[in-house]
């Protein structure tokens, strides 16, 4: 099976009222793997991006000047997801937004739902946690999926992030991974999980180590418990057993 896990930008909420996309990001699974391959675009919408919408994504209207026209990319990008399954976070919002611009076309589309399935995460996630917060990073601290560099929404790092939340989601993984006798790892359902490393590293913690003579008070501040506890320290009880 291929699916595509899709996300966009915009310039703003309501393609009926005349907003327009400004970012695709889609990442391709095949049989439930990563398989590398992805689209990622720009749009230059022809209209001013509204604050809000900057707000968000972060995505001004300067960014978007020389990036071309949803047009000139519409074929290409017709071809990546014809046929799969997309997997969308709040689906009707960004199916919408694509079959509006469809719909422009001077040789038009045909409307997503008749080229691909489409599954709903956010419909999925309340069927299985009614009752509780389901948006992308909710799901995230949910299933321990690292979302640290999500300060603000980007169509393909959402994209990323939103296919393992949707394979921990369908999985059953929600807790520690397993190793499995080719040192591959696998999560409690028996499914392997496919690691990946996003866009950007995240930033490592910096480590700081005691200095010479930072150990040396130490091991003296140790050699006055012991002989105060006449030899019988837990602590030195435990290292010698």
């Amino acid at each position: 099976m291929r699916q595509i896990v899709l996300d966009t930008e915009t310039t703003g909420l309501d393609h009926a009222s005349g907003h327009r996309i400004i970012e695709i990001g889609c990442v391709e699974l095949v049989n439930r793997k990563l398989t590398g391959r992805h689209y990622h675009q720009y749009i230059n919408p022809d209209r001013e991006v509204e604050a809000g919408a900057i707000e968000v994504h972060g995505i001004t209207n300067e960014m978007l000047k020389d990036k071309p026209r949803f047009a000139q990319i519409a074929d290409e990008f017709f071809d990546f997801i014809q046929g799969a399954e997309l997997i969308i976070h709040n689906a009707p919002f960004d199916v919408g937004f694509i079959d509006a611009e469809f719909a422009l076309l001077q040789n038009k589309r045909p409307k997503i739902s008749t080229i691909c399935g489409v599954v709903d995460t956010l419909i999925m996630a309340r069927q299985k946690h009614p009752g509780q917060r389901n948006s992308l990073d909710a799901l995230c601290q949910r299933y321990y999926v690292d979302n640290s560099q999500r300060d603000l929404h980007g169509a393909l790092l959402d994209a990323e992030i939103l296919a393992d939340v949707y394979l921990l989601m369908t999985g059953g993984q929600t807790a520690l991974a397993l190793a499995a006798d080719d040192g591959s790892q696998q999560n409690e359902g028996g499914a392997a999980i496919d690691h990946r490393r996003l866009a950007s590293a995240p930033r490592r913690l910096r480590v700081i180590s005691a200095t010479a003579e930072e150990l040396a008070l130490h091991q003296q501040q140790l050699a006055e418990v012991d002989k105060a506890s006449g030899g019988n320290c837990v602590w030195r009880r435990t290292s010698e057993e």
